[in-house]
């Protein structure tokens, strides 16, 4: 008789839950899966199911957020938290987060008859990607008790985060006990790359190190529009060259400085005629790095240039900075635990940087949390095409496994 090995029979089942979860959609045709929106509930019973199977106790937040718990050996035993999100974006691949939540499922499972010194809470996030209200984290905040003053945003229907709360049948009154509450051991969470890193460097799994800080910003050009053919070169006040000057300072600067990235991803004009010098150039940056120092030089370095730009055509410059995230580090502790594990199962695991955003950015305001990510062939995410190996699933579930028997023998530090 062939002997069936576990751990790759659960990762075969960690990896088919996101496609029989990927089913579950607003719209049809495509993956959109937005915040507390009907298919929400669908996914919340699929969880729950295999929950029950795994003599977890379940419960959903006041945030929405699904929690599903095996209690540790005593009332006062601090808890290990895993997953991930569970929302989409608009027409997007069935693993971005989703993966993260059924890998937990699947070390809980892998580790059901294994004793262990803390209570493992499993988390499916309700929110973590910003589609409906435009900030994200909505999930999240919940248990770091910061999502309160986020209750009266909107979404483009005039509906806020409360009522979306209340129309789903929950009560905002009882966020507060949504909030961690005890000792924690800390949090992990699984998540695809989303990137090439791992990929050219040929490996299933890698270490995260830290989450890179970001900041985003609007610039608003304002010259004066004229005709194209009558006004000389000399007497122009340009504001889209004065603009576009900048988006090629944004992108040189960050090729010249390593682990930077640049972005103006949205560049508007006006009037927006061909035989009209544009008066007007809206346009917007993102940049990010692993360390805040590196990134706050590069900006100071690129808002000079915009601001040299302008001047040299006549143009007014105006700055509105919409947001300022620092970067966050990944627990040291957690890291090497991470790196002892992927050794003992045969994994290079190399570090690397997340540029993108992500819930344990949220909780490792209250908790150590860790991140292992998983190699995304051909860099590919937010896309329908989005894909995570069947090798690979199962290469991070054996870390992660390897990783909380690690922790367990070391007492849960």
């Amino acid at each position: 008789m062939i002997e069936i090995d576990p751990i790759a029979g659960l990762a075969v089942r960690a990896r088919a839950a996101c496609l029989d979860l990927a089913r579950l959609t607003e719209v049809p045709g495509e993956i959109t899966r937005t915040f507390l929106s009907p298919p929400t509930r669908d996914v919340t019973a699929y969880l729950s199911a295999w929950a029950a199977e795994l003599g977890l106790s379940v419960r959903v937040d006041a945030a929405g957020n699904l929690r599903a718990r095996r209690e540790g050996p005593s009332p006062d035993a601090p808890t290990l938290y895993l997953g991930s999100h569970v929302d989409t974006v608009p027409n997007a691949g069935a693993f971005d987060g989703v993966l993260g939540v059924t890998l937990a499922f699947a070390v809980a499972a892998a580790l059901r008859d294994t004793p262990l010194p803390f209570a493992l809470e499993l988390l499916a996030f309700s929110e973590e990607e910003g589609v409906r209200f435009g900030v994200p984290f909505i999930g999240s905040r919940a248990l770091t008790g910061t999502l309160e003053p986020l209750l009266t945003l909107e979404d483009a229907r005039g509906v806020s985060v409360r009522g979306a709360l209340e129309a789903y049948g929950l009560d905002p009154a009882e966020l507060p006990g949504a909030r961690v509450g005890g000792p924690s051991v800390g949090f992990l969470e699984f998540h695809i790359e989303q990137g090439p890193v791992l990929q050219a460097a040929g490996a299933s799994v890698g270490v995260v190190s830290a989450i890179a800080g970001q900041d985003r910003l609007l610039l608003d050009f304002v010259g004066q529009a004229s005709h194209a053919g009558t006004t000389p070169m000399a007497h122009r006040r340009d504001a889209l060259a004065a603009a576009a000057r900048f988006a090629v300072a944004a992108e040189d600067l960050a090729r010249s400085v390593p682990g930077l990235v640049a972005t103006v991803g949205v560049m508007t004009a006006r009037p927006g005629a061909i035989n009209v010098i544009p008066g007007e150039a809206h346009c917007t940056l993102d940049i990010r790095h692993e360390h805040d120092p590196v990134r706050a030089g590069a900006l100071d370095t690129l808002l000079a240039d915009a601001r040299r730009f302008a001047g040299e055509r006549g143009v007014t410059l105006t700055v509105t900075h919409k947001m300022a995230q620092p970067a966050v580090p990944m627990a040291p502790a957690f890291r090497g635990g991470l790196r002892r594990a992927a050794s003992q199962v045969g994994q290079l695991a190399p570090d690397l940087v997340s540029g993108a955003g992500h819930d344990a950015m949220i909780l490792a305001d209250v908790m150590p949390a860790a991140m292992l990510f998983l190699r995304s062939p051909n860099a590919l995410s937010h896309h329908p095409d989005e894909m995570a190996e069947p090798a690979d699933v199962e290469a991070a579930l054996r870390v992660g496994v390897a990783f909380v028997q690690d922790l367990a023998a070391r007492g849960g530090r």
